[in-house]
């Protein structure tokens, strides 16, 4: 058994009679919009088959966008990421891609209904700040949104069960804190603070105060769950009582009680306010449910997200420690990769074979379906090889691997571009822009206060001086043993938060031309205090990854002197940490790719 899957995650020809279902609710119940999004309750980018109601209805599979559906329109709205992969999975007869953020929700419904009508959502689907922003752009178009129940679950007869996943106990040695230090911070910020409680809705921020993971969502160990914590740091844990044991509960402790889903509705009116809620995290019925108790609210970020953030130095010797095991998975891979003669693998030759070293390495899951690309699928950011779209691993192609896995002790994610034979030319000027763009960020040193979009420019400048670029962020944050995809940090330049010390993001340019190949490279990275000769507070990055970059594809003769240096410095540092820890048969071609330029 593999942990990932090739069948086709949807089946666009089942779209039809269900989007002709929807409509017939929608003229049932006098709507005459309704926004179908990918998110579920708890704002996750994976989500449980339960929840996949956007793949059901559209067959998008993707883990970012949202439908809008009329009577006579039905549009799904994609970033960057998803251009070219919705076009495969939709039907174009049914549905339009729409490109977004550059085409807004109530810009696209002003004009698919220029009378005006009515807008139907599920508030637990979308948080207060997306219905703000809604109701400001739809503002005296007479268009008007009505809170409604889930008009695809209304439709969907067969669809799955809530998951039931067990909780588990993750070890306070790992995590650098007891639960019961954790419930204590987070109490201590809401006192000073004069707040009486918080609510959390986001299931790693649960997971993170517990210290405890879970196996409801794919590649994420977390428990679907929300819960309170007042500022006595005592913890209101709203979830199926049978996914905790006597073990979990004791390790849990008296100070967290566990209660099923259906009373945290009428928990929250009880609560002594003020309340703190994330409007950017929480659900809408969240926030409607606390006012109409009268309970008064506290606009502020999940308490939860910065200290996740920032990491303790356990988690960060965690995260050291899973990316030197990871680091002998990938090497494993990449030497098979390069012994098999063109035209004899697969995409999904190479993923199985990835997943058989991750998990002789110790890993526990992947942190994420496995992106493995050769040629014009490799242009496909967030590719997923099926049994359908599988590709023999050809001669003069790039090969694309963007993958992770989940440790007990960390969280895993990189990305190598990989040369099949003599490569494209146009590719090598690429991937060496590419190269110096990751580089760049990975040498920079800046001063204390600045935010990822202060820096992203960095990454991109290199692809800029040639006209080019790419259509999704520079970095995410990461999490220790956790999401692979954390908020709130982000190396983009939409992103206000400073950078502090201890937080973990991907650096991970790219460039991608749709039809041919594309290219990522991608390392994580810690922040971490640096060196200033005028005692300037100033930050820096340790890097975690330890794996070859592949240097067949550089033109070296764009690289600068400093350039060089860094590459060959970390791949000596690669040789010197992963080579006594990698196989014999494996240290040949380790020697080979880690040689200086």
């Amino acid at each position: 058994m593999t942990w990932q899957e090739f069948s086709a995650p949807s089946d666009p020809a089942a779209s039809g009679p269900r989007l002709a279902a929807l409509r017939a609710l929608m003229a049932r119940e006098g709507l005459d919009a309704v926004i179908v999004p990918r998110a579920d309750a708890w704002q996750g980018e994976y989500v449980a088959d339960a929840d996949a109601r956007l793949r059901w209805l559209t067959g998008f599979s993707g883990s970012a966008g949202f439908a809008m559906v009329t009577a006579s329109q039905a549009g799904v709205f994609i970033d960057g990421r998803y251009r070219v992969q919705v076009r495969a999975e939709v039907d174009p007869a049914l549905f339009t891609p729409v490109p977004w953020p550059e085409t807004t929700a109530s810009a696209w419904l002003k004009q698919a209904l220029p009378e005006g009508g009515v807008l139907g959502y599920d508030p637990w689907l979308h948080t207060r700040a997306e219905i703000e922003a809604l109701e400001k752009g739809l503002a005296g178009s007479g268009i008007i949104l009505r809170a409604i129940p889930n008009p695809v679950d209304a439709i969907w007869s067969d669809r799955p069960a809530p998951p039931t996943g067990a909780a588990r106990i993750h070890d306070a040695a790992v995590a650098g804190a007891t639960p019961a230090e954790r419930r204590a911070q987070i109490a201590k910020v809401l006192s000073e603070a004069g707040q009486g409680a918080a609510v959390l809705t986001l299931p790693d921020s649960i997971a993170w105060l517990l210290n405890i993971r879970g196996a409801d969502i794919p590649r994420n160990p977390v428990v679907q769950a929300f819960a309170t914590i007042d500022a006595q740091g005592r913890v209101g844990l709203y979830a199926d009582p049978a996914k905790f044991d006597a073990q979990v509960r004791a390790h849990l402790g008296n100070e967290v009680t566990i209660s099923p889903p259906d009373g945290f509705t009428a928990a929250l009116a009880a609560l002594d306010g003020p309340v703190r809620l994330d409007a950017d995290t929480a659900p809408e019925a969240v926030f409607r449910a606390l006012e109409e108790a009268g309970v008064e609210i506290a606009r502020g970020r999940d308490p939860v997200a910065l200290p996740k953030a920032r990491k303790t130095p356990a988690e960060l010797e965690g995260m050291r420690a899973a990316h030197r095991r990871d680091a002998v998975a990938m090497i494993r891979a990449l030497a098979w990769v390069d012994a098999q003669a063109p035209g004899c693998i697969t995409e999904i030759d190479v993923v199985r074979t990835l997943e058989g070293f991750r998990r002789e390495a110790g890993a526990i899951d992947i942190s994420f379906d496995t992106i493995c690309g050769s040629g014009p699928n490799g242009a496909i950011m967030h590719y997923r090889v099926t049994e359908a779209t599988n590709r023999t691993v050809g001669e003069g192609e790039l090969l694309l691997l963007d993958s992770g896995a989940q440790f007990p002790d960390g969280t895993t994610d990189i990305t190598r571009t990989i040369a099949i034979g003599e490569p494209p030319e146009a590719a090598r000027d690429a991937y060496t822009r590419v190269l110096q763009g990751m580089i760049g960020l990975s040498r920079l040193r800046f001063p204390k206060g600045l935010a990822g979009r202060d820096i992203e420019a960095v990454a991109r400048a290199p692809l800029w001086s040639a006209g080019m670029d790419f259509d999704h962020g520079t970095g995410h944050g990461v999490g220790a043993a956790l999401c692979v995809h954390e908020g709130p940090l982000r190396i983009s330049r939409r992103s206000e938060l400073p950078l502090e010390p201890g937080m973990i993001f991907s650096n991970e340019p790219g460039y991608y031309r749709e039809g041919e190949w594309g290219i990522r490279i991608e390392n994580l990275v810690a922040v971490e205090p640096a060196h200033s000769p005028d005692r300037r507070e100033m930050l820096g990055f340790e890097t975690l990854t330890l794996v070859p970059i592949d240097k067949r594809l550089i033109e070296i003769g764009m690289l600068s002197r400093a350039e060089i240096a860094w590459l060959d410095a970390y791949h000596a540092r690669v040789r010197d940490e992963i080579g006594p820890l990698a196989p014999d048969e494996v240290r040949p071609w380790l020697e080979q790719a880690t040689a200086p330029l």
